[in-house]
């Protein structure tokens, strides 16, 4: 039964990816586009979840913390070049 739940969520995470690429190729504005960066961080990072929990080991555990890490610090930063033009003052 987990196996059913497992496939299923990774079916609808990975309809969300294929949703936010198309966000980020007919967004109509830039703010747009950082969101859907945003959302397809969030959902690779529960990809890696739901991989670790099918593989039974924890490894995957720790590179979605850090691909939450590094998604946070460039949203961020991509954030702060579109509103100043510049990253860092």
């Amino acid at each position: 039964m987990i196996g059913l739940a497992l496939n299923f969520a990774v079916f609808c995470f990975s309809v969300a990816l294929l949703l936010n690429l198309w966000r980020i190729t007919r967004g109509p504005t830039q703010a747009d586009r950082i969101l859907a960066l945003d959302t397809m961080v969030i959902n690779i990072i529960a990809l890696l979840v739901l991989y670790g929990i099918y593989e039974g080991t924890a490894v995957y555990y720790e590179a979605s913390m850090l691909v939450a890490m590094v998604g946070f610090v460039s949203t961020v930063a991509y954030c702060r070049f579109v509103l100043r033009g510049d990253i860092i003052e």
